[in-house]
């Protein structure tokens, strides 16, 4: 063979190496793959008897009773008003939510102490059948407080003037109407360490601080309240609505689904606000 010859051959032995492989023979070559078999876990799971469905039903109810009691308990709590003392501020049967951390006493340390002008649930060991009353916070300790023509002033520690409080937020009808009752004949008092002079916004009709809680004549009464009597602070104000709102005109009860607020919900926007700027 001569040399043309075998160079051809090559040639022609390269094309057909490069020549494609048909799809038939890709086919035959690929591997085939197969699926694996579906899982039979799920038929591995038992199913819940009625007795574990009901322990875990108890157990996340036990969960929810201890969260709910921890927060009644420590943290806040409903409560509803049951005297027009704190009238316009807050309403007779008004519902609130008042803060039981802010003055929490543990080991005889308070967390937070009163401050002027918050409205504080307390106890006045006053009354065998009401255990707490809600009054302001007026004047604080070691301040001097002096009750003159229906007005009230204070004189703060380490000063010698009188300044005549400022209190916008009372309303018209309780307005230069802050009088003392006609058993104490003192005008003026100090507030010892510790203690409190708490007054209900209805000054005309407010067992407080002037009358101490019930009446002076009263053995073992006093017109301050300790620190530790003061258990919590008003946090929310929420509403109170009668549904038999009482008609006085057809002396009839309005059907049933006619509700009337009786003070529209204010939630944080309550009479907190207020400030003595005079004091300042």
């Amino acid at each position: 063979m001569s040399e043309a010859e075998k160079n051809t051959e090559e040639v022609w032995q390269e094309k057909i190496s490069e020549t494609p492989i048909e799809k038939e023979e890709i086919k035959e070559q690929a591997p085939e793959i197969v699926p694996e078999p579906e899982s039979d876990i799920t038929e591995l799971i038992p199913e819940k008897t009625k007795t574990q469905e009901f322990i875990e039903f108890f157990r996340d109810l036990i969960i929810i009773l201890v969260v709910v009691l921890i927060i009644r308990t420590y943290l806040v709590a409903p409560f509803q008003i049951s005297w027009s003392s704190m009238e316009t501020s807050y309403h007779d049967k008004e519902f609130i939510l008042v803060n039981k951390f802010s003055y929490a006493n543990a080991f005889s340390l308070a967390v937070g102490d009163p401050d002027r002008w918050d409205v504080v649930i307390f106890k006045p060991h006053a009354s065998n059948w009401k255990e707490y009353y809600i009054k302001r916070v007026i004047w604080m300790p070691w301040e001097t407080i002096k009750f003159k023509d229906w007005e009230v002033y204070v004189k703060k520690i380490w000063s010698d003037k009188f300044i005549k409080l400022n209190e916008d937020y009372l309303s018209p009808v309780n307005k230069w109407k802050t009088f003392l009752p006609f058993d104490v004949k003192e005008t003026e008092f100090t507030v010892p360490k510790w203690e409190y002079f708490l007054m209900g916004d209805n000054r005309n009709n407010s067992s407080d601080s002037r009358s101490c809680f019930m009446s002076c004549s009263i053995t073992g009464s006093s017109h301050f309240i300790k620190r530790f009597d003061i258990v919590w602070r008003v946090f929310i104000d929420f509403w109170y609505f009668n549904i038999f709102k009482y008609n006085e005109y057809s002396r009839e009860f309005e059907w049933l689904g006619k509700f009337k607020w009786e003070s529209k919900p204010r939630f944080f926007d309550t009479p907190k606000t207020w400030e003595y700027k005079e004091l300042n």
